[in-house]
């Protein structure tokens, strides 16, 4: 986090108002100015179990979120604490706090379905609280995870099969599943053996086989929560203090509770906070401050709007704000670098087209680094546009600049030659050669005058040509020339323009093949670091789905082992379908 951006305390982040979800502007600017990656930790659970507490303590605090120690809900919508993480350097924890689900005060469960679909959405750790053992009590009150394929699309095709597939999707951006028990009172063992608390959450989630209505109800939690989430972790809390005590749990001194929960509790941090990582989405892409902001207002103003939360869209409209910036980021660079490298006018164009080349080019590695998705490359041309405007307006700055130096120095040159024109110094017998040997003198000293630019000869003709009655009247008036060698002059005057002329004509199709030139660099410049990031976003897709992949092979192999054949079979049809889609997308790619 930003050294200047300080949280004394919680900020509600998703207002609750009336049952509709609105996004809170202080806590979008919060997250604005967090320019750090974020570690997500969600929490939700039943209302009055002890979710805030778990959510103080990993802010380092034992005060902050309400805890609420009656039996109504005191967190409404969702609630969030930004504090520097403890244990990885330059990220920052963001603490997600959410209203209790299942408050009877509310009617209906169908806001606390969107809570529990943006909790899941918005975080990299998704922590589910509730009160004593995984019974069949507490796996009906998870209900919520069986109804998130009727919540987040991860695709934004509506259609019945796309369905299918944002299911299979799931695994590859829901967050580490971490459930939390309150009050746990049982002993630990299956069979008079003892076990892990994970090893509990393992045996807990086992499904039943059958196929009648009731089995399905039993069945149908475990599988979603077994098929969706790649991590899944337990936590067992004995009570923290008396019953009497609890009313004043915040207050309580360390010494006042339990042994075993405070060990518990530490543990659960620990555990937390060393294996939490940072917030990512497709990709790769590494969600910070101002790109959880606009997930955000992108999964609230869908859900406002009645559309579901659509995880391409997210990351398609999180990608034309920060396109967008990198353009704008990548022509600052070229700009800063033009402006320190280059002094108009340059010597000649190539000078310029070089020092412009080179900036480009780092333009477009600072624009690859900051875009994502740029679909259809229509960013990466818009800079293109941008930077030959950029080239263009160069090229014309340093043609005024040249002509500007240019007509300066002629001044400064031929202004006395001129004075003495004026004299009549010139007008006499011999005046004519004594005037064209000073004209040559001074030429001569123009040309060895440093940068005076691209339009040296041009300026230089230029002015010559505005002075030729000067010459052809000394020439003419000249006494001591005979006709003959007047004519003779005049004939050398008009091949020396001719071929001046011509010398004109070659610079400007040399600086015509200079500009093509540089045009097909640039374009291959584009190509190279284009095709480049492809490769890289490529093998980024592939690994990610080799991973998704491979975490439903380990699910089938394990329904294979207990027995549920169906079950097996139907995400085998996940994992072709999967490994078909990965087909095309390399076939695409490549």
């Amino acid at each position: 986090m930003a050294s200047e951006i300080h949280m004394p305390g919680p900020v509600c982040l998703i207002e609750n108002i009336k049952g509709q979800l609105v996004a809170n502007e202080e806590a979008l600017k919060i997250l604005s100015a967090i320019t750090q990656p974020v570690v997500v930790v969600a929490i939700v659970g039943l209302y009055r179990t002890g979710k805030s507490y778990l959510m103080n303590k990993l802010a380092g605090k034992n005060k902050g979120f309400s805890l609420g120690s009656t039996v109504q809900s005191h967190t409404k919508g969702i609630w969030m604490w930004c504090v520097p993480h403890p244990k990885k350097p330059d990220h920052t924890l963001v603490l997600l706090d959410t209203e209790g689900l299942g408050d009877v005060e509310k009617g209906d469960n169908q806001n606390d379905s969107w809570i529990f679909a943006l909790a899941i959405l918005l975080s990299s750790i998704f922590v589910y609280n509730s009160m004593g053992t995984i019974n069949q009590q507490a796996m009906d009150q998870l209900h919520y995870v069986t109804e998130l394929t009727d919540r987040i699309r991860a695709k934004s095709s509506p259609d019945n099969k796309s369905q299918v597939e944002d299911s299979a999707d799931f695994v590859s951006f829901f967050p580490a599943f971490v459930w939390t028990l309150r009050d746990f009172s049982l002993a630990l063992e299956v069979n008079g053996q003892p076990i892990s608390a994970d090893e509990y959450l393992e045996h807990s989630l086992k499904l039943k086989p059958g196929s009648d209505k009731k089995i399905k109800n039993f069945n149908e939690p475990r599988l979603c929560i077994r098929k969706f989430f790649p991590e899944k972790k337990c936590f067992i809390f004995d009570r923290p203090a008396q019953r009497k005590y609890l009313v004043h749990l915040e207050e309580l001194k360390e010494e006042d509770l339990n042994p075993e929960f405070k060990e518990q509790v530490a543990e659960f941090c620990s555990y937390i906070l060393s294996h939490s990582r940072a917030k990512t989405l497709s990709g790769g892409i590494t969600v910070n401050g101002p790109r959880l902001k606009s997930l955000v207002v992108t999964y609230v103003g869908a859900i406002s709007s009645g559309d579901l939360p659509c995880m391409e869209n997210a990351v398609l409209a999180l990608a034309q704000i920060e396109n967008s910036a990198a353009v704008q980021k990548a022509i600052a660079h070229y700009d800063q670098q033009m402006g320190q490298k280059v002094q108009l006018p340059t010597e000649t164009l190539q000078e310029l087209l070089d020092l412009h080349r080179a900036s480009e080019r780092e333009a477009v590695e600072v624009f690859m680094k900051s875009s994502f998705k740029d679909v259809d490359q229509k960013f990466q041309k818009e800079l293109w546009a941008q930077l030959e405007a950029k080239r263009d307006d160069f090229c014309k700055q340093n043609l005024k600049a040249s002509s500007d130096c240019c007509m300066a120095l002629l001044q400064d040159i031929f202004g006395p030659l001129e004075e003495d024109v004026k004299q009549g110094i010139f007008s006499k017998p011999g005046g004519y050669h004594l005037f064209i040997q000073k004209k040559q003198e001074l030429k001569n000293k123009y040309y060895q005058a440093p940068r005076k630019g691209i339009q040296a000869e041009e300026m230089l003709k230029k002015y010559f040509e505005s002075k030729e009655d000067v010459a052809d009247a000394l020439l003419q008036t000249d006494q001591s020339l005979t006709e003959k060698e007047k004519e003779i002059e005049v004939e050398r005057i008009k091949v020396e323009s001719a071929e001046a002329a011509n010398k004109m004509l070659q610079e400007m199709q040399k600086k015509n093949e200079q500009m093509m030139e540089q045009k097909e660099k640039s374009y291959q410049e584009h190509l190279r670091q284009l095709t480049e990031k492809m490769e890289r976003d490529r093998a980024q897709l592939l690994a990610e789905q080799e991973k998704t992949i491979g975490l439903k092979l380990q699910e089938q192999e394990r329904l294979l082992k207990e027995g549920f054949q169906n079950e097996s079979q139907k995400l085998h049809k996940e994992i072709q379908d999967l490994q078909r889609r990965r087909y095309r997308q390399c076939t695409v790619l490549t």
